[in-house]
């Protein structure tokens, strides 16, 4: 399912909820029900609730987009420091080149079509990217200079490997959830709140209300599913999270 399309059920299932009970309540509601007499405290609660509900909301979606861009920075340093190392290598004798070039183009195709899925699904890296990235790191290491261009090159090349190797260990760092489990339930727990306090305003079945009331839950709702799609660092595809990497090197 598209999050498209999840997101367009969201928004929908969220006003009909919202409208179906303005409905049902508004038939419950005598005649000489007179709507004005809803106490002004009622009114400033609802307004504090609004204001700390946006509040956290607004914490939570700058939290988790921090999180996103600095995972996809993680991602493209990876890339490029193999990308790097890949053309650097051109200085050295052919075995020695090709040897280190099948080791990157070996490592960056395990990880598009393997580890990122599994990534995706059990938040973590896998026990075979680690070997490849050592196979990887070996290959480089043991590539004994033998005149001046390889020496010139030998350090450069092992410093990119290294930064490779770092960015895959921060890439599995950042490869869980951002946000908690006890803070979607405040965020839950807080829509449920703050679009409860509409019904204490008493509002009537008139097209306006009708419609305000309806677009406040489908806000609600798009925010919460905001936060949702954000929360996984590297996006909810294999491709899209693999983009920086499948841009550099042809697999």
């Amino acid at each position: 399912m598209s999050e498209w399309l999840v997101l367009a059920l969201a928004m929908a299932a969220a006003c009909a909820v919202v409208l179906v009970i303005v409905i049902l309540n508004q038939r419950r509601i005598g005649e000489d029900d007179d709507p004005s007499e809803t106490p002004d405290v009622i009114e400033y609660m609802t307004m504090m609730i609004g204001v700390v509900y946006a509040i956290v909301l607004g914490l939570a979606i700058a939290g988790v987009w921090e999180a996103k861009g600095a995972a996809g920075d993680t991602v493209r340093a990876e890339a490029q420091a193999l990308h790097e190392v890949s053309e650097r290598v051109h200085v050295y004798p052919a075995a020695e080149r090709e040897r280190i070039r099948a080791s990157v183009t070996a490592y960056v195709r395990y990880v598009v079509d393997e580890e990122f899925p599994h990534m995706l699904d059990e938040g973590e890296l896998t026990e075979r990217g680690d070997a490849l990235m050592r196979e990887l790191r070996h290959a480089v290491v043991e590539a004994t200079p033998r005149d001046e261009r390889m020496a010139q090159t030998y350090q450069p090349l092992a410093d990119q490997v290294a930064l490779a190797d770092d960015a895959r260990g921060a890439r599995g760092q950042s490869a869980g959830a951002t946000i908690p489990g006890v803070v979607w339930f405040g965020l839950i727990g807080g829509a449920m709140v703050a679009v409860g306090m509409v019904f204490t305003l008493q509002i009537r079945r008139s097209a306006r209300e009708l419609v305000l009331a309806g677009l406040f839950s489908a806000l609600i709702a798009f925010l919460l599913f905001l936060v949702w799609d954000f929360d996984a660092p590297f996006g909810r595809s294999a491709g899209d999270a693999a983009k920086p990497f499948t841009d550099l090197f042809r697999l």
